[in-house]
């Protein structure tokens, strides 16, 4: 229970999740409290269909991710579906399609917010890191977990972690399968802010009220040039093409096309004066 402020109108029905809405902010909540939200195949498929939805609808302008009830946000990938090479679906097909949700987060050109309630280990732990900002109440516990089930999460997981709380701290996060208060978290740099359990989903929805006055381009552009160095080749790809975005837009671009269209030269020269400095 997340002591809700706001009434949400859900989006779509889905099975392991609830999609919901409310005055421009989208929540994805994983909604498997038996198994402390443990995401299995279902899970994620739905999790990609609901925020591709995110992507595509004008009326959404930021994402939080949580999980249901009062203890986990996520504890990562369901044990008990995991088979020899992956996941298991109903399809009997082994899977690691939690790695698509996570680049998923990545390329939405909108922010993400993790909205933290309590455990976040293994794939729930990279889940909240690989989103653009955390927030966390205070019985939040994180967690890697990978060594103690025989699993490990080398891409996100650990490089993007490192640049949060460098390479020292990262080793020993895997290494020693430690739990790390959200205090102790907050310290390290792992998370943006600490807040009390009752004031979670208040805090989270005013953080994105405020992003929500920010100008929607600006945020774009600033994600797509963070995850820029990090993505390498794809990560210039995601980059290039808002740019792309942003230059059919402008006159310039619309001339040509319309040139085009009409049969005729076009006339770029019009616009070089755009670059040229202003006589004095």
């Amino acid at each position: 229970m997340h002591y809700c402020t706001v009434n949400w109108i859900p989006i779509k029905e889905y099975e392991d999740i609830l999609f919901l809405f409310w005055k421009g902010i989208s929540k994805i909540e994983i909604n498997r409290p038996h198994c402390h939200n443990a995401f299995r195949v279902e899970t994620v498929k739905e999790m990609i269909d609901a925020i591709d939805i995110c992507r595509d609808r004008r009326d959404i302008d930021v994402l939080i991710i949580t999980g249901s009830g009062e203890k986990s946000f996520c504890s990562g990938g369901d044990q008990k579906t995991r088979g020899l090479g992956g996941y298991l679906g109903k399809d009997g097909i082994p899977r690691l399609n939690i790695l698509d949700f996570y680049k998923r987060i990545r390329e939405l050109p909108k922010p993400v917010i993790a909205m933290v309630n309590g455990f976040a280990v293994g794939g729930g732990h990279v889940l909240h890191v690989v989103c653009d900002l955390t927030i966390a109440s205070e019985n939040s516990i994180f967690s890697q977990v990978g060594p103690k089930v025989g699993s490990f999460d080398g891409g996100f997981g650990c490089s993007y972690l490192a640049r949060h709380i460098g390479q020292k701290k990262t080793r020993e996060m895997w290494f020693l399968c430690k739990e790390y208060s959200a205090k102790e978290a907050l310290n390290m740099g792992l998370i943006n802010k600490v807040v009390p359990k009752k004031q979670l989903e208040k805090v989270t929805i005013e953080w994105c009220q405020i992003i929500q006055k920010r100008s929607p381009m600006s945020l774009r552009m600033i994600k797509r040039c963070l995850n820029a160095e990090l993505d390498g080749q794809h990560g210039l790809m995601q980059l290039a093409g808002d740019a792309t975005f942003m230059f059919y837009l402008m006159d310039e671009s619309q001339e040509g096309k319309n040139a085009f269209l009409e049969k005729r030269n076009p006339n770029f020269k019009k616009f070089s004066k755009l670059l040229e400095k202003k006589k004095l």
